[in-house]
């Protein structure tokens, strides 16, 4: 496999305290403004492909769209995303990862100004195709700041950065849910586009300038070393199989809750069901800390004992029709075993190889991104047949699957990632 060969030439304003280089292996510790900053601009770039889902009635009702079409928005959303995790993010390690970064931010803005001025359904499915694709800046990001992190500090880096992106899909709809209310669907898209453009300006000023001498590797060869990391780490591919499970299971909870939660006896409001999703944030930020221990050499033990937290949550969840408390303690268990898992694995598979760390997170989100689809596509269908138990079994049956393939491969991946 033809690599890409990172250079330590680096040219940081006096404005920019951090400073990389890459070959040396000298680091500058990553400030605690910079971290957050990178955590926000996450949060921020992957809520805007989930503020839609409780805006359908209304986009429907002024598009003169079909309900059995304006899933459509969803749909389109979802799939660029995964084409922009497969196509823009192995990007970062053959470009300057900084030009990237604001080169995407500013396209993402023109995109969520296109969105919020759509004047008919064909403008509106485009500017939500290019919304989906660009908020894989996210990954750039999750990938830079691997990068800026002195190697004693990763996980905990990372844990912050990725806990602002499971914080930003948690309350997206919140978000997106009072600001239609207060001013408008189109409120959402270009109030959001106005906070782009202030993190575009933030960047510019704080990110360093990184240069990078590249071997000839083409683009073509660049997407084709994705699957040859697949092939040559089994690290890799171990984490990745994890991902798809974990996501699966959290991907089952939130695309079902709203069906008996919005249902006698309880019928609760679109506003009060986005309301649990406060429960998750408190979960994932509790699990920010589970890239300190992988730090330590404990990501194996911080997976297991999180996979176990995620099969005792359904206990919980299946209660959710006699007890809305046991339904809150469910969600915090569940948001936090899989953001634990999520930050331990993206701590264990980052380090394997520093100049491919934007090609690892590609190869790495797109299980993520098959694992949140099926388990999307299967908690509806089940809960149409089986009601909410069947969903809840569903939950602790891959929750279960991914605790045993996690106990098979475990002597596979006991070395230690620092």
């Amino acid at each position: 496999m033809e690599e890409v060969s990172e250079k330590a030439a680096v040219d940081v304003d006096s404005s920019q305290p951090q400073q990389i280089t890459s070959n040396t292996g000298r680091h500058a510790s990553m400030s605690r403004y910079m971290t957050l900053l990178f955590a926000v601009a996450c949060g921020m770039s992957v809520a805007n492909i989930y503020f839609a889902q409780p805006l359908l009635d209304q986009l429907s009702s002024e598009f003169g769209i079909d309900y059995s079409m304006i899933g459509m928005v969803i749909t389109i959303t979802q799939i660029f995303y995964g084409l922009g995790l497969l196509l823009l993010v192995p990007l970062g390690d053959l470009l300057n990862q900084r030009r990237l970064i604001i080169g995407q931010m500013l396209l993402s803005m023109i995109a969520l100004v296109i969105v919020g001025t759509a004047p008919n359904s064909t403008l509106l499915f485009a500017g939500m195709a290019l919304v989906g694709i660009l908020a894989v800046v996210t990954q750039t990001l999750v990938a830079f700041a691997a990068t800026m992190a002195a190697p004693a500090e990763r996980g905990r880096v990372v844990g912050i950065v990725t806990s602002g992106i499971v914080i930003g899909i948690l309350l997206a709809r919140s978000i997106s849910g009072i600001l239609t209310d207060l001013a408008g669907w189109r409120s959402v898209y270009l109030l959001s586009a106005a906070l782009m453009l202030v993190m575009i300006l933030m960047f510019f000023k704080v990110l360093p300038q990184v240069e990078r001498e590249v071997k000839s590797l083409t683009y073509p060869q660049l997407l084709g070393s994705v699957l040859i990391l697949f092939v040559q780490e089994r690290m890799l591919r171990i984490r990745s199989v994890l991902a798809l499970l974990i996501f699966a299971d959290f991907s089952i909870l939130w695309t079902s809750l709203v069906l008996p939660l919005s249902t006698p006896p309880f019928s609760l409001s679109h506003s009060a069901i986005g309301a649990f999703g406060l429960a998750g944030v408190a979960g994932a930020l509790a699990a920010a800390r589970a890239g300190k221990l992988a730090d330590r050499g404990y990501g194996q033990r911080t997976t297991g004992i999180a996979l176990i937290l995620l099969l005792i949550s359904w206990l919980f969840i299946s209660y959710t029709e006699q007890s809305l408390f046991a339904l809150v303690i469910g969600i915090v268990l569940l948001d936090l075993a899989v953001q634990a898992v999520h930050v331990t694995n993206q701590t264990m598979i980052l380090p394997l190889r520093a100049e491919a760390r934007s090609r690892l997170t590609a190869g790495y989100m797109v299980f993520y991104s098959i694992g949140s689809a099926s388990g999307s596509i299967a908690s509806t269908h089940i809960y149409a047949h089986y009601g909410w138990e069947g969903v809840c079994l569903l939950g602790a049956s891959v929750s279960a699957v991914a605790l045993l393939f996690w106990a098979m491969t475990r002597r596979a991946t006991t070395a230690e990632v620092k």
